[in-house]
Parts: C-alpha cells; structure tokens; sequence
C-alpha cells in the first residue's frame, strides 16, 4: 500500500482546499497520473500517484480542508481493476448550445483591403497583421483602437475567459456561490493593503511613438534571432528596473517600524487568471536583457493558461507592474501588492492630439499611474521616478546608455 499525501506547503501556506477527484475509488492508476488538484492560497497544485496500482481508498472529499503531506489516499500496487486499465477522466459533454456562444471580441481575419484608410496607414505603420487583431468595432471591423491595443499587448500573460455564471430559472434569479480560497485571500490581502498603507496614486502620460518605431524597425530581426515577439511589457520593466536604481525607497518594504531596502530587483506582473489575480515575479531584471524578459513573460502565459503557475513563481517581488491596456482601461488606480511600497499602472494606448515644438500633432499616448505607500515614499520620489520611466521609454536609447 502507497500512501498518497498532500504536497508540502511553502512557510507562508498553512493548508489547502480539495477540488476534485481525477480518479475514484477502485479505479485503476498509472504512475504520474493526476489524482487530484488541491487549492491554495497562491496557487493550484496537482497529486500525482507514485505508482501504479488500485486507488482503494480516499480519506478526504471534495471541499475538505487539508494540511501539508497529509495522508488523503492509499494506492495497492499489487492489486488489479479486473480488466481496467487506467484512464483519463472522461471529458465533460459541453451544451452545444452555449459552445456556440462567442468568447469575447470577435477574432476578424481581415485583409488590407477591408480596412478602413486611417486602420490601413496604422497597419502598415506598426507592421501588425490584421488577422490577429480581435476587432470591436461595427460589424466587426478593426478600428485605430484594436491595432493600438493589439500593440501594446505584445507579449503578455494570458486573459482570463469571462466566468460562465448558469442562474436558476425565474423572473428575479439569484445565486449563491462560496468564494474560492484564492479569491478569499487575494480579497483579505487587498483589504489589508488599503488598511494599513497611506496609499496615494500619481500619474503622468508617455509617448510611445519612439517604442512602437523601434518595434516596427527592428521585430522582423528579434523573432529571428530569439524566437519570441518583442513586447512593450519588457520596455516597461526595464525602464521601471532603471527608475528603482535611481530611487531605492521605492524598491523598499515596511515590517513594523522598520525600512527594508533591498538591492535587487525582482518585478512582478499582475496577470489575470480564471481563478483570480497572480503576480508571476521577474527575477533580477536589472540583469536581464529584452529578450531575456520577454521569454520569461512568455513562458509564464503558458504556465498561466494551464494552471501551473507554482508557489516559487510568485513568491517575494519588490515592485509590480499591471497592465489594464489589455482589457481596454484608460486610466486607473492599482492597489499595492503587500508588503511592497508601490506598483506601476500602464493603460490602453490612445491617439490624441499634443503640442510638440509648437505644432498640435497626434501621437499614441498611454497614461501611466503609479501607486505607492505614502508612508515611507515622499511625493516627491513618487514624481521623479515617474518621470524617469516616461524619458527612458520616450527615448529607448537611454536605456542602452545608462542614462
């Protein structure tokens, strides 16, 4: 007899919640198969059998509470499923009628030719292909917004789907579903945040006409030789990593009476997933090339996308950064990710006229905000460094220079 025991928590998880069993009792298991999935604070985690053998008993259900390497079943190896072999669970029959209902934006394959002029001189200006542009506009068209949204998205986290909500039939229905263990905690750590930190928002606005050139000039070159599409996100991250070595009180926590300021740079990015908000943490960024960031951002949507974000990938950060552009936000206020001071906010890019050198002339302009703990940083750093993160994107070459 195996035993089949619950995965050791990190220090900072205390116990987990049973979603499901994969396999039931008396069913044959194969060695690596999924048994079942347990949820925690931070993350999904999965039990696989050790061996192969029988599931003959199963301690826990559905919704029971467990605590780390607690005995939840027992595998016999030397006993059979008379002719059974092991399986995958069968797949859930999906309601053809809903399967039929759309997702989210339309996915439009559009030629140039079925764009509008102003969509057209934008296309060709970002080299973006109209085919992976999710269209909003009438009838399904592309508009200027799509394409700027679209490129701003570039490599980033996976979305999570719209949740499927099924309400009782009736004129008024109503229903009443617990939270999951994660959206608890990410509601506790919220609350938290904003009861104990003096939380204050600045703002400002950038011009991403220099990153989106560079972008067009040089992408074709970065997919060759790395494999992977050269994103804003990566931009953002280096620029912030450079801002935070010019301003460490940023960079830094408060534990009690204390200020601790720490000399690396670890940024993380707030991804939204089905069940809930994770912050996937970017480690040492301020060693970490373009290419270097964005595989990692990459790597993490997958991870995302299958639900095998683990605790190691969110575990510490000293500075986050949350992109609302995604979904269309045009300005915004982040909350703090506890227990760090601060957390960068990008938005939706928006062609808007602006003075420059005397001339009124349009530009993709993204407001920027940045949130932060009043307690320790003074408005003063808050401005500057957001000042420094807009001259650095504005002009990319600071970046290569140090400067």
């Amino acid at each position: 007899m195996v035993d089949v025991k619950v995965p050791v928590f990190s220090e900072s998880v205390s116990e987990g919640t049973l979603l499901g069993w994969k396999k039931q009792k008396g069913q044959a298991v194969a060695k690596g198969d999924v048994l079942i999935e347990i949820e925690t604070d931070k993350v999904v985690l999965e039990v696989y059998a050790q061996e192969s053998g029988v599931l003959t008993e199963t301690s826990k259900n559905e919704g029971d509470t467990v605590a780390s390497e607690e005995v939840i079943a027992k595998i016999d190896t030397a006993a059979t499923a008379g002719s059974a072999t092991p399986t995958a669970p069968e797949e859930p029959k999906k309601d053809s009628a809903k399967a039929e209902l759309p997702q989210g934006p339309t996915q439009v394959h559009s030629t140039s030719g079925d764009l509008s002029p102003a969509v057209r001189k934008l296309v060709a200006e970002t080299g973006v292909n109209p085919a992976d542009v999710q269209a909003t506009g009438p009838k399904g068209n592309i508009t200027k917004g799509d394409v700027l949204t679209h490129v701003a998205g570039g490599s980033k986290p996976a979305q999570a789907a719209p949740v499927q909500i099924e309400l009782p039939a009736g004129a008024r229905p109503e229903q009443r579903v617990p939270m999951t263990r994660i959206r608890q905690t990410i509601s506790k750590r919220l609350k938290d945040v904003q009861n104990t930190a003096a939380i204050l928002t600045t703002f400002n606005e950038v011009d991403m006409k220099p990153i989106m050139d560079l972008r067009k000039k040089y992408q074709d070159e970065f997919v060759k030789k790395h494999g992977i599409k050269l994103g804003f996100m990566s931009f953002f991250v280096r620029a912030a990593t450079e801002a935070l070595k010019q301003y460490p009180v940023i960079n830094a926590s408060v534990d009690g009476n204390d200020i601790i300021y720490h000399g690396y740079y670890d940024i993380g990015i707030a991804v939204a997933s089905e069940r809930g908000l994770v912050v996937p943490i970017l480690r040492n960024t301020d060693q970490s090339s373009l290419a270097d960031i964005e595989k990692q951002i990459g790597e993490y949507a997958q991870k995302a996308k299958n639900g095998k974000l683990g605790l190691d990938d969110m575990t510490g950060g000293t500075f986050s950064i949350t992109n609302g552009g995604t979904f269309g936000s045009m300005m915004s206020t982040p909350i703090l990710n506890a227990p760090q001071s601060a957390i960068l906010g990008m938005h939706n890019i928006i062609e808007r006229p602006v003075a420059e050198n005397g001339q009124v002339v349009i530009r993709p302009m993204m407001y920027i905000a940045m949130s932060y703990d009043h307690r320790i940083i003074d408005g003063r750093e808050a401005v500057l460094f957001l000042v420094t993160i807009k001259k650095l994107l504005e002009d990319p070459a600071r970046l290569l220079l140090d400067l």
